[in-house]
């Protein structure tokens, strides 16, 4: 039973490939708890080697050490809109009221050519990957061997984790294997520095307090903390200590919306105020992109009214981005049309 105030568990996934009936049904009843509670859990005992996340949070760090210039070579804003490549620093704000956020991020996904039909019709974050040149990162061959390799072992990781959770809410294991036939998942390597001691404590983030937009998040974390989750009963916020070979798990706003609320997509940020550079790895399933979801089975009482309509995976995650990165650039336009504003005044005055 998950504690109030207490971080989320770590569970022992390896139940689930092991033909022990009593453990797995613990595991399924641990993640249950955790649903319910704060829509959060940490897994061992998983598929995804340790040697492969090490490799691959090596691989992390040497991309974000290349210079900016190189970097932006490889921005997804001008050079894609299918939600590949480099994303710079205080490109979001997912926490309305706070400044744009200190991270920066490279996004990957399935290796899709643009001779694909979800390349074709448009259909969410779907299209080939960028990745930087031989001549800018030496061994650029073993970076997208090694990182497509993680991101399909989670991947797979997130359809197993799915098949816990329709046993969670009394539906069969295989309940889930229609949304997740032609899944649409993005994995992001994530790079945090360190909040600057000077920057206003309340309106500087990592990562603004916020939920997620799919339906689970695989998190891989550094050894260096700074994410938080909300307790939802508490409304305190506690810390997610990074633990080797742990990933961190929560429910994403489809879950949420698709068990009618009866499982929380749960309110959580990263602040790095450790002197140290912070580095993570999050996998964001979405699912199939044309999948309809809508109130579960099992996820409302008789008579009771579904508290959303039916929406696509694509709409609902497309919102979700509108909404963060929207926040974003009003901001920058704002404090552009401030500085404007500041630079003709102190011109009127000199004159």
């Amino acid at each position: 039973m998950v504690g109030v105030g207490e971080a989320p568990p770590i569970l022992d996934f390896s139940a689930f490939y092991k033909g022990d009936a009593s453990a797995k049904k613990r595991l399924v009843d641990d993640v249950r708890d955790c649903c319910l509670h704060n829509g959060f859990f940490q897994i061992t005992g998983h598929n995804v080697p340790l040697g492969l996340q090490h490799t691959v949070m090596d691989w992390n760090k040497k991309f974000f050490d290349l210079p900016l210039e190189q970097k932006m070579k490889l921005s997804k804003d001008t050079s894609n809109t299918w939600n590949r490549g480099y994303e710079l620093l205080k490109s979001q704000i997912l926490e309305e009221g706070t400044l744009p956020e200190l991270k920066e991020g490279f996004y990957i996904g399935d290796e899709i050519s643009k001779s694909h039909p979800y390349f074709i019709n448009k259909k969410l974050n779907s299209g080939p990957n960028m990745w930087p040149s031989s001549d800018t990162l030496p061994d650029v061959e073993d970076f997208q061997k090694v990182a497509l390799e993680y991101y399909y072992k989670v991947v797979d990781l997130a359809k197993d984790i799915l098949k816990v959770l329709a046993q969670t809410l009394d539906l069969e294991e295989n309940y889930f294997d229609e949304f997740t036939a032609g899944a649409v998942a993005t994995m992001r390597l994530l790079h945090y520095p360190t909040q600057p001691p000077d920057s206003p404590q309340k309106l500087t983030r990592g990562i603004g307090a916020h939920t997620d937009f799919g339906t689970i998040t695989i998190l891989l974390q550094d050894s260096v903390a700074g994410l938080q989750v909300l307790d939802n009963q508490t409304k305190e916020w506690l810390d997610v200590a990074p633990t080797p070979g742990a990933f961190v798990v929560n429910l994403g706003n489809l879950m949420m919306r698709w068990s009618n609320d009866k499982y929380i997509s749960n309110t959580h940020r990263v602040i790095n105020q450790s002197g140290k550079e912070r580095y993570s790895i999050p996998v964001f399933f979405s699912g199939n992109p044309d999948f309809v979801v809508e109130c579960l089975p099992n996820c409302r009482a008789e008579g009771e009214d579904a508290k959303y309509d039916p929406i696509t995976v694509e709409q609902a995650v497309l919102n979700g981005y509108a909404d963060s990165h929207g926040r974003a650039e009003t901001f920058k336009k704002d404090a552009a049309a401030k500085a404007n504003t500041v630079a003709a005044t102190k011109e009127v005055a000199v004159a």
